[in-house]
């Protein structure tokens, strides 16, 4: 899944806190911020749904929620009751949650999806499936099991003197506010409560009043209930009926949605033994909404099937920029080192148990500072010294080669958009068949037509690709290059290997990847159907043949599939072969290519949102309307639908500030500002994830630009006054500060220190790997006869032990200096932390 996210294997976290923010001592005298920023990354694999009645196929999809939010939707798998997804996921998580879920739905065309089960993980236990593939069994869903939010709850115990002069108890219920209540139908709830005492003998309940359209109501009501009746109990004393009715009794919060014309929906509930009052008179605190009594014990779990995720969630606490220079400096040395395996970067690949866990990072963080073509460029001859056939050149998963994948994903996105994007648009929204498999065609279908088709979008896209070098980034181009030189070097008598060492990279490992998966390089806003999704699978393996194919003049294509090899023979032609090996030799030249360095914008995000320009309204009603936004280094646009004209253009220099906007403005979640010249743009992102997105990216491009804002209003201008602070002047002054800015030095999606701190702990959870590694260069440096106990270090490449071991001591070091400060910002957290706080609250009695 990332990413998922993120970190399950597209990640798993409190995904991100993302930018969650808390104060912690750096150093004696003062203190410093330390952002905590989580992640998940992970993969949705296969799913096993043996159905229950008549033997009926299904068209599956899979979504992931934090609590109830969707923030990942999956591909619909049709016709199938094991639907294998293979699709990886990484996200920041910008907000606390509960639980991380899976839905396995079952897709229908003319009425509401069906939710078949789901995954629900709790936050806390994230961490003991992290960087594991496990099999989930699913759980039915119900109403009564969805549950999301808080609720802050005051109880008071009161003596009263009855009317006939008799002492008794009144407990006082105070139900303050809730937080983070779940959308309904993708809009906020119209929440009440009932408070109840509940006892063997007695069930009194009272109601709130109903709160319209808030996630977030403040109830402030006050409820009273007598404990104990004296006349009930006139031949025991005092003390012993106040114990025994503080042992029996206990309180009941149920939250609801108020359905009006239909049925209201179950939102949680709280308990609470009123026995928390027999050693103080009074008890606030805040509580975590919980499943409602026999929520699913009625249903069978053995029967919904199971499903099969690799999840990884991380939670990192990133300090103060001073901190990591140690760090970054020994690895920001790491191309010079002799040899490159003797490298800390290289070391950190060799110890960390998912090499993917150590790229990520690691090629963000060399690329930032114009080290990555150097370093990848040294591990790479390190994979060409094993390399013995070229035809196998570059084609296994190793440090290299996972490095330059994540290089050319991150340098390579607006490449991809303005070579491959126009021609994917184009097969995604026509309804061309071009199946060719005889066994795949459907009735009514011309396999020479479908043929006439596909060879007509695979012509298209290979004559874009084999034109667009000048377009192609100029660090690609330089990896090309020194990838080209060395693979002469190894392979002095194979004419044809200097083209191959590139074309596996940038026809196997780039285009052809994305033709496939154009919604995972953010090509198309959705996936496409299984139709477009078999037409793109097809293109994709043609393209990729022939980038091979004419690079090492093949004479005969590889493909296991006879209807392929026929098709294929279309494309046999000189023709191709020279404009393969013409393209890579104009992306492998030392010359600078990349024309849109500084002339063509580079695009940076687009996405579907909803906006609402201040102001306007329509027949009364607020103006909100479906939009496709783009951004790239110049402006920020937004079209009806995808490339059609611009409606409306904010040029990034005129952006004053992006903040976040309060849900109380619209009665809308996940809405950010984007404040500028003319009147603030209000626009609604369909998730907290996507919300954090925008805003991140938007923050960094508009970073540097004049006259930027020092205060904002939160809320919007409406009525006549601005809600937050009712100045009733449209151009008044702001009345809160704006978010801190990100570093200056920081490139639009690059924040090295996360990257550094996310190494760190990639190197602290890796110690034990690290010793062993320390002792292994220690061995071979004593011991050099024949290796008598291998196993302890044949699995590491250690090719000078002295320089190794040199490194492996700097990089201990260093990690024992950066464990301080961590160690005391988690004490300060958690002793700051009260249970019971919003931050921490108490979870209370479940089923």
């Amino acid at each position: 899944m990332a990413a998922a996210a993120p970190a399950a294997a597209a990640a798993s976290s409190e995904a991100p806190e993302a930018t969650a923010t808390a104060e912690t001592e750096a150093g004696d005298e003062d203190s410093r911020e330390v952002r905590v920023l989580q992640s998940l990354r992970g993969k949705i694999s296969k799913n096993l749904l043996p159905y229950l009645g008549p033997n009926k196929m299904r068209d599956c999809f899979c979504t992931i929620n934090l609590d109830q939010e969707e923030v990942y939707r999956t591909q619909v798998v049709e016709k199938s009751l094991s639907p294998f997804f293979s699709e990886e996921f990484y996200f920041e998580i910008p907000r606390t949650f509960q639980y991380l879920s899976f839905y396995v739905y079952d897709k229908n065309v003319l009425q509401r999806d069906l939710r078949i089960g789901k995954v629900a993980i709790k936050k806390e236990d994230l961490c003991n499936h992290s960087g594991k593939e496990t099999w989930f069994s699913l759980q039915p869903v119900d109403s009564n099991s969805e549950v999301q939010g808080k609720v802050h709850l005051e109880l008071k115990l009161n003596e009263l003197i009855t009317e006939n002069g008799t002492v008794c108890q009144q407990l006082v219920v105070h139900i303050i506010a809730c937080h983070g209540l779940p959308l309904i139908n993708g809009q906020s709830c119209d929440p009440y409560a009932t408070v109840s005492v509940v006892g063997p003998s007695r069930n009194d309940q009272k109601k709130t009043k109903v709160k319209k359209k808030t996630s977030n109501p403040q109830f402030n009501e006050i409820f009273y209930f007598e404990v104990t009746r004296s006349s009930s109990y006139t031949r025991k004393s005092q003390f012993q009926v106040e114990e025994e009715d503080i042992e029996k009794l206990e309180i009941r919060i149920d939250l609801w949605n108020n359905g009006n014309l239909v049925q209201d929906i179950f939102l949680g509930e709280i308990k609470v033994p009123v026995n928390v009052l027999r050693n103080d008179s009074s008890h606030q605190a805040w509580y975590l909404l919980q499943p409602r009594d026999n929520g699913n014990k009625s249903s069978k779990t053995d029967d919904l099937g199971s499903l099969r995720l690799n999840i990884c969630y991380t939670e990192d606490y990133v300090l103060p920029s001073e901190y990591y220079g140690p760090l970054k400096t020994l690895l920001l040395k790491s191309p010079d080192v002799q040899p490159i395996s003797a490298s800390a970067a290289y070391i950190l690949g060799e110890i960390c148990r998912d090499k993917n866990d150590a790229v990520l990072p690691l090629v963000r963080l060399l690329l930032h500072h114009d080290k990555l073509v150097p370093f990848a460029t040294a591990v790479a001859e390190l994979d060409l010294k094993d390399t013995q056939d070229a035809n196998t050149i570059f084609r296994g998963n190793s440090l290299a080669t996972r490095c330059l994948d994540e290089m050319m994903k991150i340098v390579g996105g607006h490449y991809l958009k303005v070579t491959l994007k126009p021609i994917l648009d184009e097969i995604c929204e026509s309804s061309k068949s071009c199946e060719i498999d005889p066994i795949k065609l459907k009735e009514g279908d011309n396999v020479e037509n479908n043929k006439e088709n596909l060879r007509y979008y695979v012509d298209k896209l290979f004559s874009t690709i084999v034109k667009s070098s000048m377009s192609c980034p100029t660090v690609m181009c330089d990896t090309f290059y020194s990838l080209r030189q060395m693979a002469t070097q190894r392979f002095p008598n194979d004419p044809h290997v200097q083209y191959s060492a590139v074309s596996s990279f940038v026809f196997l490992r780039f285009f052809a990847v994305a033709v496939v998966s154009p919604h995972t390089f953010h090509l198309r806003p959705h996936h496409p159907d299984a139709q477009t999704i078999r037409t793109l699978t097809l293109i994709s393996k043609t393209i990729q043949t022939l980038g091979s194919w004419g690079s090492l003049s093949k004479s005969k294509s590889s493909f296991k599939e006879t209807f392929m090899c026929e098709f294929f023979k279309m494309f046999q032609e000189e023709g191709y072969i020279i404009a393969v090996k013409k393209f890579l030799d104009e992306i492998s030249s030392t010359e600078t290519k990349e024309s849109s360095g500084t002339s063509e914008p580079v695009h940076l995000k687009e996405g579907e949102m909803y906006k609402r320009a201040q102001g306007r309204t329509r027949i009364g009603k607020k103006n909100f309307k479906k939009r496709w936004f783009c951004l790239t280094s110049r402006e920020l646009t937004y079209h009806k639908q995808p490339g059609k004209d611009a409606i409306y253009t904010i040029p990034v220099k005129n952006i004053l500030a992006v903040e976040k906007l309060e849900e109380s403005s619209f009665n809308k979640k996940n809405m950010f500002q984007v404040i500028h010249m003319e009147k603030p743009l209000y626009v609604q992102a369909n998730n907290c994830v996507e919300a954090n997105e925008w805003i991140d990216v938007l923050c960094r491009v508009s970073r540097c630009n004049q006259n930027r804002l020092s205060l904002y209003h939160p809320s919007a201008y409406l009525n006549g006054n601005w809600l937050c602070c009712l100045e009733t002047s449209e151009s008044a002054l702001g009345c809160k500060p704006c978010t801190a800015g990100v570093p200056a030095d920081i490139q639009i999606d690059i924040d090295e220190d996360r990257e550094t701190e996310r190494i760190y702990s990639l190197f602290t959870l890796s110690l034990l790997k690290l010793q062993k590694m320390e002792e292994a260069c220690g061995t071979i440096a004593v011991y050099q006869g024949p290796q008598k106990e291998p196993d302890d270090y044949s699995n590491f490449v250690i090719e000078d032990s002295v320089t190794t071991f040199k490194t492996i001591q700097q990089i201990k070091s260093i990690i024992e200096k950066l464990d301080e400060p961590h160690e005391k910002y988690r004490k300060k957290r958690s002793s700051s932390a009260k249970y019971g706080s919003e931050e921490n609250p108490i979870v209370g009695k479940t089923s």
